[in-house]
């Protein structure tokens, strides 16, 4: 962004406080009759100066998450709750069918010791487990890292390969196809088999299907979300047996009901 457009993004910026600064001043002439409103300034997506994310319309972004800067979202893929995907000094780019799950941070790195400058690229149907960092690395298609890893800058986490639960694994590391790191640092422990590497795949499809349920949920109107909650009440307090007594036979509203897709027992197989 140019002068120009730095100085019309400072006046937007003191217009706004301006405002804001009025309707304190208001609220205070009033006395004990006015009423206050504490504002959040939480922006699930969020501009630096020119820099702004692009998200896929069929991606799922949670409502606290915060996406930030120069950060590429692809289609299908989910952010969860309290993510935090911060593309301010360099880029992240996510590909289709990945889903960052929830608390995990994302960064990149402009200088580092080597010198390099490092964005982020996390590839397709890549399963990142909660509370993970992963900062200036490389994650390839279809990898797995596990619940609170830490990949640092110019890390290479190649196809399908896996990254334990805990991991540290330092700068400029490759983890090869197929295998799985884990400690603190991360050494190589042992090859994956057929069917964790199946399982990877899985994951991934398991999340897509999820994070459709939950975009519907937070789309859904107040209104539609109190009609449930007196449906939920009314279906917790059904007993079954004396129902069975009576003869009479109850059908669960289809809104109470999960999706074929969610269920363990009736998720789809990959073809």
């Amino acid at each position: 962004m140019g002068t120009l457009g730095k100085a019309i993004y400072t006046v937007g910026f003191w217009i706004r406080e301006t405002g804001q600064a009025i309707d304190r001043l208001g609220c205070r002439l009033q006395g004990n009759y006015y009423f206050q409103e504490q504002l959040s300034r939480h922006r699930t997506l969020m501009n630096i100066f020119d820099k702004g994310p692009v998200v896929d319309k069929d991606a799922f972004v949670a409502p606290s998450a915060s996406v930030i800067g120069d950060v590429q979202v692809g289609r299908g893929s989910s952010i969860w709750y309290g993510c935090v995907l911060r593309g301010d000094v360099n880029s992240i780019s996510i590909g289709a069918g990945t889903n960052i799950q929830d608390n995990s941070l994302v960064h990149v790195a402009k200088s580092n010791l080597s010198g390099k400058v490092l964005p982020t690229i996390i590839g397709d149907n890549v399963t990142v487990g909660h509370s993970a960092v992963l900062h200036g690395c490389t994650v390839e298609d279809e990898a797995f890292v596990g619940m609170g890893a830490t990949l640092l800058d110019g890390v290479v986490v190649e196809k399908n390969a896996m990254v334990a639960a805990g991991a540290l694994v330092r700068q400029n590391t490759r983890i090869p196809f197929g295998e799985v790191w884990g400690g603190n640092p991360a050494k190589f422990l042992r090859n994956l088999t057929e069917e964790e590497i199946a399982f990877i795949s899985q994951s991934a499809t398991n999340y897509v299907n999820l994070a459709q349920v939950h975009a519907a949920e937070n789309a859904k109107p107040f209104d539609e979300i109190e009609f449930e909650k007196v449906l939920r009440k009314k279906f917790a307090r059904r007993d079954e047996d004396y129902d069975s007594l009576l003869g009479v036979v109850r059908e669960t509203p289809p809104e109470l009901v999960l999706p074929d897709n969610i269920l363990p027992d009736k998720a789809p197989k990959a073809s």
